[in-house]
């Protein structure tokens, strides 16, 4: 075989994406193209850039430039700095800022603003009318220069693609107001943040020395974090009044957090990292295994002032990657409906309850729960007023770039405007800045009720932990990182505190640590479980199987039965429930004819009931209202003008209507992870909610594994967290085909942690059921709630029985002295069988019908 030379001209990948390279040294218009967000794409087979045909725009951007000094430029000059400024913004502590864009075009026009223009000291113009500068009458230059000092130097802020024009409005004069050099931080605030800093590098230090095999995530190279978090808490209690913050946060810095912001003992860390428990064994029925040391959670009171507190709660977290986000949202949710806030109150002005989101740059653009929780953020039912998210941006994701090949976006945080959310980027080396734009962002949340993120840029100064080597990936970055001559926290408190004052808090902080240290194999910690609103519950005993009489008395279940199908005069029902629904429910609640319960009648008792007895209901989750198979119909809509009617919001017998509970029916995005996360966490916040989260079809819960695998089935042993979460889940093989059939019990069994050798008592972390009749059902709904202690239910729903004309119960085995039964005799009660069989849901309907051939004597026993 004769081997063919290579042409010369196909021995390398020649690509010119025309980005700008900006270094601070070189003029601005001094660029070099460089490759695709800086990826090498030399000899990398498959990747090159869209050649883009520039000659239209640089047409464009020269009769721009050349057009005369008009009020309608002086207008694109602002509003170019305020769209691109960002790009030029030098958000890198690493080094010089680069654009970002795919073709440099787009800062182009803005840099030759900048250097045709930043001399011109001729043209003056009254700079108040196109800014909020506050300049008066001043020079095009003075300006331009000005401009570029406030959007382009180490902030940057993107909020020209809002689609609302007040918000950008709004958006721009408020960073015009801050953004100056000249608006300084008080003394007091440059004192904390001083000590912030110097705490946090003492801290790592700390630990590093005492436990230095312990991966503990450090916040080396993004303490910023931990002043943009303090800011954040402090300016929400103090100047808007908030009294309750929820966050939920990864690894990466939650140990200084914990420890210098929250107020968490820090002698339960070091047992941690002793190996020991972070909670006391010996309390009476505790079953826990705890968590990893970066998953430890707290509640604390902060005092910010003498007059008003902050409830802040940091969620325990799995190590799946951003799970915990929707989480947060459903506890803010949750205490919103306990406390009648946003909109649950009078009026929905803003709120006092405050979500607050950590996220890792490299998760919050590429897991997709990310984006299904932004989507559930200002739909009705799920919002929560806003979230303020804090990206701490390591421009890494475990050991990929961030910016060459862990994203296809410019950003990181780009996702956000997919929701119309404004973003900024600050540069971490710069916590004055970090300062400022924290309670930028909170005013925008407490303002427009709608989220917003803070991209703080900084590093991480070790790998993916400190046992981890980052260079064999990262080399060129990393030397960037070790040759920095000191830290961010040594200089700025070098800068702000007197060498007297930094030896004191020095010494007073180590000294604390130690002592810590020194006590953390006899300190007990205090369980943080059944204290608050939880105090009413226990928990439940391994050794005891309880049973609770969940019956009402019959007259309240009529009443409740008919305000189920009760509708306002001049409501335009929908002709078709007239009769399947209304007339149907009637003659069903009719003693004359019987009072045989169907399924869905028996679900409304269920609910209604407990809405009577004050308890709130929620349920969630696809085509709730109605119901996957058209059978629930909580929800009803005037079919002439589509309002939206709740019957069984309007009992008012017999009680006074302010002790009813409420029934929220929300009907969901089509998401499975976010929206089960999301009840998981509105469960976990109160025990006197009935949360209940139905599948669209029984299978989809595995678009929700993470949660249930991580929260659901194991929160409660890991962390000594309660649920009362209901999962239905429609199961049945009624011929929709195998994806619409199996809802797996098998894998929810495999999960469970109960016995299979041995009687199991209450001390469970979950019950599993698949329930044979109505009343079964009602019984196990109303015990979610009657019982004084709180476990998920995991209960394969039907299909086929919900119009099945033998799948009735009489409306006595709903009534006072019953309750849910393990095992169902045979109704026929058989007098010789010779077969036993057990089975459950729609098999005992299928074989009692194949009972009453003759010569097939056997008894059937549901479980």
């Amino acid at each position: 075989m004769i081997l063919l030379p290579r042409p010369s001209h196909l021995n390398r990948i020649k690509v010119n994406l025309g980005l700008i390279f900006r270094n601070n040294n070189l003029h601005r218009n001094n660029y070099q193209p460089i490759g695709h967000r800086w990826y090498h794409t030399k000899d990398v087979f498959g990747v090159k850039s869209f050649d883009k045909d520039r000659i239209a725009t640089e047409m464009l951007i020269k009769r721009i430039v050349t057009n005369e000094r008009s009020t309608s430029f002086v207008n694109m000059v602002v509003d170019e700095f305020r769209s691109k400024g960002h790009l030029l913004a030098s958000t890198n502590p690493l080094g010089p800022s680069k654009a970002i864009e795919p073709n440099h075009s787009s800062t182009e026009l803005l840099r030759r603003y900048i250097e045709q223009y930043q001399d011109d000291h001729h043209t003056e113009i009254n700079a108040n009318d196109y800014t909020n500068l506050d300049l008066g009458r001043c020079s095009l230059g003075e300006l331009i220069r000005t401009l570029e000092t406030v959007y382009c130097s180490s902030v940057g802020v993107e909020f020209m693609h809002l689609s609302d024009l007040g918000e950008r409005e709004w958006f721009g004069s408020e960073w015009e107001k801050i953004g100056l050099s000249e608006n300084k931080l008080t003394d007091q605030e440059i004192r904390e943040m001083s000590l912030i800093l110097l705490k946090s590098e003492l801290f790592d230090k700390f630990v590093a020395t005492k436990f230095p095999t312990v991966k503990r995530y450090s916040a080396e190279g993004a303490e910023s974090m931990l002043i943009s978090l303090d800011t954040i808490l402090k300016t929400a209690c103090v100047d808007y009044s908030v009294w309750s913050a929820i966050i939920g946060m990864p690894h990466r810095g939650r140990l200084n957090t914990l420890d210098i912001l929250l107020q968490y003992p820090a002698a339960i860390q070091f047992r941690k990292m002793s190996g020991l428990s972070e909670f006391d064994l010996s309390s009476e029925n505790i079953k826990t295994t705890g968590d990893v040391l970066s998953h430890l959670y707290t509640t604390v009171r902060l005092n910010y002032s003498p007059e008003k507190q902050i409830s802040v709660s940091l969620l325990p977290n799995p190590s799946h990657l951003e799970a915990i986000s929707p989480v947060v949202m459903g506890k803010a949710r949750s205490k919103a409906m306990r406390w009648k806030e946003g909109s649950y109150g009078a009026d929905n002005k803003g709120s006092a309850i405050l979500p607050i989101q950590i996220h890792g740059d490299a998760a919050f653009s590429g897991q997709g729960i990310i984006m299904e929780t932004l989507a559930l953020s200002g739909t009705p039912n799920f919002t929560v007023n806003g979230s303020l998210h804090l990206i701490v941006n390591n421009l890494i994701g475990y050991t990929t770039p961030g910016q060459l090949v862990g994203r296809s976006s410019a950003y990181c945080s780009d996702v956000m405007k997919a929701i119309d959310a404004p973003c900024i980027h600050v540069n971490g080396d710069c916590p004055e800045d970090v300062i400022k734009v924290s309670k930028l962002a909170l005013k925008y949340r407490q303002t427009f009720g709608k989220d917003i993120a803070i991209d703080l840029t900084c590093f991480r100064r070790w790998g993916h932990n400190e046992l981890d080597d980052p260079t064999m990936t990262n080399p060129v970055m990393y030397k960037r990182i070790h040759s920095r001559p000191s830290t961010m926290p040594s200089a700025i408190s070098d800068k702000h505190l007197t060498a007297s004052e930094k030896e004191t808090e020095t010494k007073a902080y180590w000294d604390k640590l130690n002592e810590a240290y020194k006590s953390r194999e006899s300190y007990v910690p205090s369980n943080p479980d059944l204290q608050g609103v939880w105090s009413t519950c226990v928990r439940p005993q391994s050794n005891m199987i309880t049973s609770w009489d969940t019956g009402v008395p019959l007259d309240l279940l009529k009443y409740v039965g008919k305000q189920s199908v009760t509708i306002p005069e001049g409501f335009n029902l929908h002709p078709n429930l007239s009769k399947v629904l209304v007339t149907d429910r009637l003659k069903r609640l009719d003693s004359s004819s019987g009072s045989l319960i169907d399924w869905s009648t028996g679900e409304a008792l269920a609910l209604g009931s407990m809405l009577y007895q004050g308890i709130n209901v929620r349920i969630s989750g696809q085509d709730v209202g109605r119901g996957t198979f058209a059978q629930r119909h909580a929800m009803l809509v005037d079919q002439e003008t589509g309002k939206l009617y709740i019957p069984l919001n309007n009992l008012t017998a017999g009680t006074e209507t302010a002790n009813l509970g409420s029934l929220e029916v929300a009907n969901s995005i089509l998401s499975e992870e976010a929206v089960l996360a999301f009840e998981y966490g509105f469960s976990v916040d109160s025990p006197n909610n009935l949360v209940i989260w139905e599948a669209q079809f029984g299978d989809f819960f595995n678009g929700a594994q993470i949660i249930l695998d991580t929260f659901v089935s194991s929160g409660e042993a890991k962390w000594l967290l309660q649920s009362g979460l209901v999962i239905l889940l429609p199961h049945g093989y009624d011929g929709a085909g195998p994806e619409h059939s199996s809802c797996r019990l098998e894998r929810f069994l495999q999960m469970s942690d109960s016995s299979e050798t041995a009687v199991t008592g209450d001390s469970i972390n979950w019950s599993i059921a698949n329930v044979t009749t109505p009343s079964q059902y009602f019984h196990l709904l109303r015990r979610q709630m009657m019982r004084n202690y709180r476990k998920p239910l995991i209960l394969a729903s039907p299909k086929l029985l919900l119009r099945h004309p033998a799948c009735k119960s009489s409306l006595d085995s709903f009534g006072p002295g019953n309750c849910f039964q393990p095992i169902l005799d045979d109704p026929r009660n058989p007098t010789s069988p010779q077969k036993i069989v057990f089975c459950s849901g729609k098999h005992y309907y299928t074989l009692d019908e194949e009972n009453c051939h003759p010569f097939q004597p056997f008894k059937s026993v549901n479980c």
